[in-house]
């Protein structure tokens, strides 16, 4: 019943990646993020004083999850990304084209929040670096409409 859908219909979108890590104690943590997709990676926020940024320093096996859904389409899929991430420095330039996908255009940004929460140029910025070593998807938009799913809807037929 399920039918596969391409990641990249999920990575595309602006939606809220959670990253799963674990503590030293090793209980596990969840953070809700931005993030991108190039390099067949995923490319997610952070600043060395971030939490996640010191767990991935010293346990890098993680997992991204990201849920597209929508209610009222009946589409709901899921996306599971796990590996083990690197803490990169900060690339300002793919900080940016992060920051388009969920703001639009630069000229439409908040200036207060750039200067005071991205910080694109802060020399304490990380990026965390998940070159999935497994990709899970599962289309389950068939909640609402039983075995036909709302989403892909399949191509029209055409007519002989």
């Amino acid at each position: 019943m399920p039918r596969p859908f391409d990641p990249d219909d999920v990575l595309s979108l602006p939606l809220m990646a959670n990253l799963a890590t674990v503590a030293e104690d090793g209980s596990p943590r969840n953070a809700p993020m931005w993030f991108i997709w190039e390099d067949n990676a995923i490319w997610l926020l952070g600043s060395v004083e971030a939490s996640s940024i010191r767990r991935l320093s010293k346990e890098p096996r993680c997992a991204v999850e990201i849920v597209r859904y929508d209610n009222s389409d009946g589409v709901l899929l899921h996306l599971g990304l796990r590996g083990s991430a690197s803490v990169e420095p900060m690339d300002p330039e793919r900080f940016r084209r992060l920051l388009k996908k969920y703001l639009g255009a630069e000229s439409n940004w908040n200036p207060w929040f750039i200067d005071n929460v991205a910080r694109i140029d802060d020399p304490d910025g990380r990026l965390i670096k998940l070159s999935p070593k497994s990709v899970f998807t599962n289309n389950v938009s068939f909640f609402r409409t039983g075995p036909n799913l709302a989403w892909p809807t399949p191509p029209p037929q055409e007519n002989p």
